[in-house]
């Protein structure tokens, strides 16, 4: 098969696409052949190996010193069931079956195939495409997660979402604007696209720093890394909460209290969630652009920009 490879760490031109092994699915796994998958800033950050302060050397010791331990990325996928292995009975991965998911620390989606543990895939309800599922996964499980078990939004809380125009902000602004929140979204020039997803109040950050607004909010959930425990707490009404998706590795350490950092886990009960708030129309899921396999390059680059709006996919 075909795949997109890394053998160092460095920028978007160490990815080489070739062909590798096929993988085969041992016992309890589903192979599946990638319709889309997610090129998310998780894939950007370990391809360059560039993680938030405090992580460098924990994030090498777990992902390879020297090298990348896993020369497939990708965590975010859509496809088709091909064969099953063994345990895994035929049911809701019938071979064709379209299945969505998030593959964790094996990563391997940006390639024409990869093996999947079943227990984290779920089968795509009708009327989503495999774009809209593998685009909904990264930044929604991150969302969803820190909006319902980290902070609770509830009709008429004021939020905050910094960085609303990424694929975790955009998912952010929806989801609690359908909890009845009113969201501020900071952006810069996606004014439009966060006002259709749900947000009341836009502040451009190119000219007023998230940090001196006046207003105070029940939730602030920083997406993007350039908001601290120090110049976040000032933002919160009494009672209110701080949410880190990119914290450093001593925020991290001392989130507690109104303070909530941390890394969402990839739950099948999630994936099924977002999946039908898609279908039904709930959730919108925003791709910025999409690439051929041959052109993943490209896309690394897209995401290194800083400016990515929503999500950037490849179609191996």
């Amino acid at each position: 098969m075909r795949a997109a490879t890394i053998d160092r760490y460095g920028p978007p031109e160490v990815v080489q696409v070739g062909e590798v092994d096929d993988p085969r699915p041992g016992r309890d796994e589903v192979l599946v052949r990638v319709r889309a998958a997610a090129v998310s800033s998780g894939d950007a950050r370990i391809r360059a190996a560039r993680f938030p302060p405090g992580f460098g050397v924990p994030a090498r010791l777990a992902l390879g010193l020297r090298r990348p331990r896993r020369s497939i990325l990708g965590g975010a996928f859509a496809g088709e069931v091909v064969a099953l292995g063994a345990g895994v009975e035929d049911g809701e991965f019938a071979p064709g079956t379209l299945v969505a998911g998030m593959s964790g620390v094996r990563l391997g989606a940006h390639a024409e195939l990869m093996a999947v543990p079943a227990r984290r895939l779920v089968p795509v309800p009708d009327g989503v495409d495999a774009d809209r599922a593998a685009g909904v996964l990264f930044g929604g499980t991150t969302a969803m997660w820190f909006l319902e078990e980290r902070a609770t939004v509830t009709p008429g809380a004021a939020v905050l979402v910094n960085g609303a125009s990424g694929a975790v902000g955009t998912v952010a602004v929806g989801l609690a604007a359908r909890a009845g929140a009113t969201v501020t979204a900071v952006t810069s020039r996606n004014a439009d696209l966060v006002r259709r997803l749900g947000a009341t109040h836009v502040v451009d950050h190119t000219t007023t720093s998230v940090t001196d607004l006046d207003e105070r909010y029940d939730v602030v959930f920083d997406t993007v890394g350039n908001l601290t425990i120090r110049t976040g707490r000032p933002l919160l009404r009494d009672g209110g909460r701080l949410l880190l998706a990119v914290a450093s590795l001593g925020d991290m350490v001392r989130a507690r209290g109104d303070v909530r950092a941390g890394t969402s886990p990839e739950r099948a009960e999630t994936f099924a969630r977002l999946l039908s708030l898609v279908a039904a129309g709930d959730v919108e899921v925003v791709v910025e652009s999409t690439f051929a396999l041959d052109d993943i390059v490209a896309a690394h680059r897209v995401v290194d920009s800083g400016h990515k709006v929503g999500n950037v996919l490849v179609h191996p």
